[in-house]
């Protein structure tokens, strides 16, 4: 994992494995929903928040509210990817990241990832504590 300082993004390395893929040594497409979602904890957890710890003592947790994702080239079995992750706007209650799949300099999947900030126990938009607010805008 790395952050470049000067684009604020986010590298999460992943290895494909045999599980990851279909028959053919393809990745599942769903699979790469699955590395951005581990990318986005990562992300999280890097800032200094754990899920678990948000619901348990802010009650917030965070929903994924809306995807539109592009696959551009397969992944295939053992290659090496990075999810990169960008978070180009931010309300109170809500986030947009922008991630990317690649391998090497090449492109696999992209992707536009609404992210809400809702109560634990209600399930309705909230914003999110100032603090946290806070330590998101200074990470992106």
């Amino acid at each position: 994992m790395t952050i470049k300082d000067d684009l604020r993004e986010f590298y999460w390395p992943i290895r494909i494995y045999y599980e990851d893929t279909d028959a053919a040594g393809i990745v599942y497409h769903a699979n790469h929903l699955k590395f951005m979602e581990r990318a986005r904890t990562e992300w999280l957890r890097w800032i200094g928040y754990e899920q678990d710890e948000l619901a348990a003592k802010a009650s917030i947790i965070f929903v994924v509210r809306k995807i539109s994702i592009d696959y551009i080239q397969p992944a295939r079995f053992n290659d090496e990817i990075a999810v990169i992750s960008r978070v180009p706007r931010r309300g109170r209650a809500s986030l947009e990241f922008e991630q990317n799949i690649v391998v090497a300099d090449d492109l696999l999947s992209r992707a536009r990832v609404k992210v809400g900030c809702i109560h634990v126990c209600s399930l309705r938009p909230i914003a999110m504590p100032p603090e946290v607010y806070t330590e998101i805008c200074n990470a992106c």
